[in-house]
């Protein structure tokens, strides 16, 4: 290889790696943004369902493209609860059409963090997450067969389920293996958040009570067992890869 072809490959990689952190500077910047500006409006926006119907039924036809549209930035930012978004979903479009574009919105937002981290990679992940989160769940999920922990954790309430997707972005995990188990663990939650909103613009308040009172316990179970949880998982998986347990 000549001198000249070799200072061509350096710019190459160089120009590679500056549009690379460009890339990434910008979506963090997009990140940011959206948490520190907007996602505290949609949130008091989403507190008020009647506001928030109006403002979606704004937009006429285009109406469930911007519910879809708010719930996989929900996903991708992931500062608003997820709940928040699938409750007024329900309230504006009832349970089975609120569902439906929970779930579209979901698979969006899903998907576009993913492959937000699977292209690049740890240097974004680090950036939105702490350490000993990644640490822990990484760990977890960094398997051939970590489809039943992957499952698991996007089952239980209280479990940081978006940034489980960025986790899940730089393991070797196939992309449509990834979507399809997440999204199936995830609809209970989701199902039942929707019919909660639409129970409310129904005001049929004992349901409401009575699937939040359950959502509640199920929340609180799952973030005071958390720990122990995952170091469940932890030792599932070892087993499976034929370790020892430790201890």
């Amino acid at each position: 290889m000549s001198p000249a072809d070799g200072g061509g490959g350096v710019k190459r990689r160089t120009a590679h790696i500056v549009l690379h952190v460009v890339l990434l500077a910008v979506f963090l910047g997009l990140i940011a943004w959206a948490s520190v500006v907007l996602s505290p409006q949609a949130a008091r926006l989403m507190k008020r369902p009647e506001e928030f119907r109006s403002f979606i039924d704004s937009y006429g036809p285009a109406s469930a493209l911007i519910f879809i549209f708010v719930q996989a930035v929900q996903v991708v930012v992931f500062v608003i609860p997820g709940e928040i978004v699938q409750v007024a979903g329900g309230y504006i479009f009832g349970p089975w059409l609120g569902t439906l574009y929970s779930v579209a919105g979901i698979l969006v937002g899903t998907m576009i963090a993913f492959f937000a981290a699977r292209i690049f990679g740890y240097s974004l992940v680090r950036a939105i997450i702490s350490p000993k989160k990644l640490d822990r769940l990484y760990s977890l999920i960094n398997n051939p067969k970590s489809e039943i922990a992957m499952f698991v954790l996007f089952l239980v309430p209280g479990i940081p389920k978006d940034s489980l997707v960025y986790i899940s972005g730089v393991t070797p995990i196939k992309p449509a293996r990834f979507f399809l188990v997440s999204m199936i663990a995830r609809f209970p939650a989701l199902w039942g958040s929707t019919y909660i909103g639409a129970n409310l613009q129904e005001k049929d308040y004992l349901p409401v009570w009575i699937l939040s009172g359950v959502s509640l316990v199920l929340f609180v179970a799952g973030v005071l067992n958390r720990d122990r949880l995952i170091a469940w998982l932890h030792r599932l998986r070892r087993r499976g890869d034929g370790a020892p347990p430790e201890g």
